[in-house]
C-alpha cells in the first residue's frame, strides 16, 4: 500500500511535469530553454533514482535556466511555480 506521503509526492511530480510540458510546448519559449526543460522532464521521469534525487536534480537544472536573460517573464514565473512544487517533494 502506498503511503499518503508517497502519493502526495507522486501527485506533485506529475503536476510539475505537466507545468514544464506546457512551457516546453509554448511557441514563446526560446528553443534553448525548451531543450533544457525537456531534459528536465526526462530527469523527472527517470525511475532509476529516488524521487527526492530526481526532484533535487530538476530544481538545480531549472534554477540555472531561470537565470537566462532571454526568457520571457511569464515563462520564468511558470518555471518558478514548477520549482516550488518540486521543493515540496520529500523522500
Amino acid at each position: 500500500m502506498i503511503s499518503k506521503k508517497a502519493k502526495l509526492n507522486e501527485e506533485n511530480l506529475m503536476k510539475s511535469i505537466a507545468t514544464l510540458q506546457s512551457v516546453s510546448e509554448s511557441p514563446t519559449t526560446p528553443r534553448n530553454i525548451r531543450k533544457i526543460i525537456k531534459d528536465t522532464i526526462t530527469t523527472l521521469q527517470n525511475s532509476a533514482s529516488s524521487l527526492g534525487i530526481r526532484a533535487a536534480n530538476a530544481i538545480s537544472m531549472l534554477d540555472d535556466v531561470s537565470q537566462d536573460p532571454n526568457m520571457p517573464s511569464f515563462t520564468r514565473v511558470t518555471i518558478w511555480s514548477a520549482v516550488s512544487t518540486l521543493e515540496s517533494i520529500r523522500d
